[in-house]
């Protein structure tokens, strides 16, 4: 089935440039188009998108307050990748806060932009690990010691939410570990549920934000 994809962007031309980047491709499809974020509720319940391509600074509501709407709201919400002119943007760190599962500068090349769509869609591996890295490194420190002890995660669950936020995908997890790969699918689900999170992003972005991990191991 083709993954069908919304486009939020005040730009027309950016939009333009998007739609036909991702028509082109087999497999992937964009089902609508917005202006503002203020529109996007309206269409996700409508159109049911798997990937919404979310410009982060919009002029009535932006990126982030249009994600975190989404998160809050919908019981099933779309992946959101935000989109950005400047990678050192405090927005884009904001929008992957409230619920983005990554970000993409707006000088990406196209075949990046959609292997980032499928990305995000497999769910197996973080996007631009390197580039959160540095967003997160640009915040003030999290909190001394282990941040994440509340959440009860195992020694081996840890380990890869470690390797997660290295940007290790779960084929290489399981060939660091040496255990097979459903194995390490099922820690990650683990970690993913022990801390709420929705996806390895979020589980990410909250090892970051607690100190667990830091940008500089």
């Amino acid at each position: 089935m083709s993954v069908r994809v919304l486009l939020v962007d005040d730009e027309p031309l950016i939009r333009a440039g998007l739609r036909a980047i991702i028509d082109s491709e087999d497999g992937l499809s964009v089902v609508g188009e917005a202006a503002d974020g203020a529109e996007v509720p309206g269409l996700v319940a409508r159109l049911r998108p798997d990937v919404v391509l979310m410009d982060v600074r919009m002029p009535a509501v932006d990126g982030i307050r249009a994600t975190t709407h989404l998160m809050s709201t919908v019981d099933e919400p779309p992946k959101v990748i935000v989109v950005t002119t400047f990678e050192n943007d405090d927005y884009v760190y904001d929008a992957l806060l409230a619920g983005a599962s990554g970000f993409l500068l707006k000088r990406t090349r196209p075949e990046e932009i959609v292997a980032a769509i499928r990305t995000v869609v497999a769910g197996e591996s973080l996007l631009f690990p390197a580039a959160i890295r540095r967003l997160a490194a640009q915040r003030a420190p999290g909190p001394a010691g282990d941040g994440l002890a509340s959440a009860g995660l195992t020694e081996r669950e840890r380990e890869v939410l470690r390797l997660v936020a290295a940007g290790l995908s779960n084929v290489e997890i399981a060939a660091a570990l040496y255990v097979g790969v459903q194995t390490v699918k099922t820690h990650v689900g683990n970690v993913l549920a022990k801390l709420g999170a929705r996806d390895r992003t979020q589980a990410v972005i909250r090892a970051y934000d607690s100190g667990f991990v830091t940008p500089s191991r």
